[in-house]
C-alpha cells in the first residue's frame, strides 16, 4: 500500500466534496479540452510519421507536449474554478490551433 502524499490526486479531490451541476460540467469540459489537445498532438505525430522524410524533432516535441498535458490533466483540481476555467480556454484553443495547423 502506498503512503499518502501531500499532493492530492484528482480522484481524491473528486471524492471529498459535493459538486454542483455547473462545477461538474466545467470540470468535465476542462478534462475534455485537455484530451482534445492530446488528440490533436497524436494526429500531428501520425501525420509527421507518415511523411516520406519525417522530422524527428517535430515528433519528439509533440510527444513531450502530450506528456505535459497528461501532467496538467492529473494536476487539475476540481475545487479550483479559476484553474478549470483557464484549462478550458487554453487547451480548447490549443486543440483548435493544432487542428488548423497554427501550432
Amino acid at each position: 500500500m502506498s503512503t499518502p502524499s501531500s499532493k492530492s490526486s484528482t480522484t481524491e479531490t473528486l471524492n471529498s466534496r459535493t459538486w454542483s451541476n455547473e462545477e461538474t460540467a466545467a470540470y468535465e469540459a476542462a478534462i475534455e479540452a485537455i484530451n482534445g489537445a492530446v488528440g490533436a498532438y497524436s494526429s500531428k505525430i501520425a501525420k509527421e510519421r507518415a511523411k516520406e522524410s519525417p522530422d524527428q524533432a517535430v515528433i519528439e516535441d509533440a510527444i513531450a507536449a502530450r506528456r505535459h498535458l497528461a501532467r496538467e490533466r492529473e494536476s487539475l483540481r476540481s475545487d479550483d474554478a479559476e484553474q478549470i476555467a483557464a484549462a478550458r480556454r487554453e487547451y480548447a484553443q490549443l486543440a483548435r490551433d493544432l487542428r488548423e495547423g497554427r501550432a
